[in-house]
């Protein structure tokens, strides 16, 4: 891949025929677990509803040019890659498009979009989906956070082996108390991410993004008897009358004298998301050029110490920053996966970048962190902000559970 790379910002701006492009990135609406009015569908739907969505946005490309379906999930269930295999057949993708799940955690989504974007780069495929399912509701819990392990890891004599295990708000709590990011900065931070999304949703900023989806209801979750059938055509979790007053009021959700708490987290949601991607070349070749609106210019994945996850975007952004030749100038706007308000101050902190370019359309303490598809859903906000606001280049990063980072670099066209 250093052979692929292109360097420099003038470079990268240039379009050429092996350039990896995007013709559409779409999400579901993103609704709050258990909740929301999602919560009453598997995973597979929500990627079913979304690679539909997928093949009537993109009506000119015959389904049987698409090579392989990637798509990263978390907690998947009922077979995992079986029952994904089996959405994307029953939807319109023929027997000859393959099928995988990826799972890097809180990175998957994101995971699965650089794999398609690897194999086009290097030739393996000309076609691909990249993109993320989760339904929180059904499979969130003990299967996030394992604890039934052999005895050999939970015992391990390296510190960094039982840290892995380590609940996600402790290693939040953890970022907190050793970078000094306070409480009355977590609890604004979190105002602001649910003020800019509820501006957002107003003014229609999503609309793009989001298809509808058709599912089934439950007026009572017990009663699988009593349904109904709704569509849902946007978010759920976004809180337009928050403030910094309302949030300080919150007990600490991980930690005794804590300084998180539930309103300056992630929400825990569902909902997927699937770019189609190509060459440049495939696409001039299929008459598809002026459907193209983005090209994936790079993705850099590094650890760093469990127990404090959440700075993987600071150690991840410099990497892919020098990867591709270019300094956090260059940069238009910022997708920075808000796990945890702690670890994303810390991060925009430590990066030393303005914060009025993070997130404008606010980020998952408001639009909710569904785990495998938030990779992708940040680059269907992404890609539409970026044309919105004259962008040309944009980062997509996020911590991952574990201890690691993740970014890529995006290019609008």
């Amino acid at each position: 891949m250093a052979g692929f790379v292109q360097r420099g910002v003038k470079n990268i701006l240039q379009k050429r025929p092996n350039d990896v492009v995007f013709l559409s990135a779409l999400r579901t609406p993103v609704t709050r677990a258990k909740k929301g009015g999602q919560r009453d569908a598997y995973d597979h739907e929500l990627l079913a509803a979304v690679l539909k969505a997928t093949l009537a946005k993109n009506p000119n490309l015959n389904p049987a040019r698409i090579n392989d379906v990637m798509i990263g999930t978390v907690l998947s269930e009922l077979g995992g890659s079986k029952a994904g295999r089996m959405a994307a057949v029953h939807v319109g993708y023929p027997s000859t498009t393959s099928f995988q799940t990826v799972n890097r955690a809180c990175a998957s989504g994101l995971a699965a979009i650089t794999g398609i974007a690897h194999s086009i780069a290097v030739g393996a495929i000309d076609v691909g989906v990249g993109g993320g399912m989760e339904s929180m509701t059904r499979n969130y819990g003990s299967r996030a956070i394992p604890t039934q392990l052999w005895n050999k890891l939970k015992e391990s004599p390296v510190k960094e082996a039982r840290d892995c295990i380590m609940n996600m708000g402790i290693t939040a709590e953890n970022v907190a108390e050793r970078y000094g990011v306070n409480r009355e900065d977590q609890d604004a931070f979190a105002a602001r991410s649910q003020l800019k999304a509820a501006k957002a949703q107003e003014e229609g900023l999503f609309d793009e993004e989001i298809i509808p989806v058709e599912t089934i209801w439950r007026p009572d979750p017990e009663v699988l008897e009593k349904e109904e059938l709704i569509t849902v055509i946007k978010d759920d979790g976004i809180r337009g009358n928050t403030t910094v007053e309302k949030l300080a009021t919150m007990k600490p959700a991980f930690k005794e004298n804590g300084t998180l708490t539930a309103g300056s987290s992630s929400q825990v949601s569902d909902g997927a998301a699937a770019a189609l991607m190509m060459r440049r070349s495939t696409a001039q070749e299929l008459g598809l050029s002026s459907s193209i609106i983005g090209k994936w210019a790079g993705t850099k994945t590094i650890g760093c110490d469990p127990d404090e996850m959440g700075i993987g975007p600071a150690v991840a952004i410099p990497e892919l920053l020098e990867y591709a030749g270019i300094s956090k100038d260059d940069i238009g706007i910022w997708e920075i996966n808000e796990a945890f308000a702690s670890q994303a101050i810390y991060c925009i902190r430590k990066l030393g970048i303005d914060e009025s370019r993070v997130n404008p359309k606010g980020g998952a303490i408001a639009l909710g962190h569904p785990l495998g598809a938030t990779g992708a859903r940040q680059l269907a906000t992404l890609l539409p902000e970026m044309a919105r606001q004259g962008q040309e280049l944009g980062v997509i990063s996020m911590c991952i559970g574990t201890g690691m980072g993740m970014a890529s670099l995006i290019v609008r066209e």
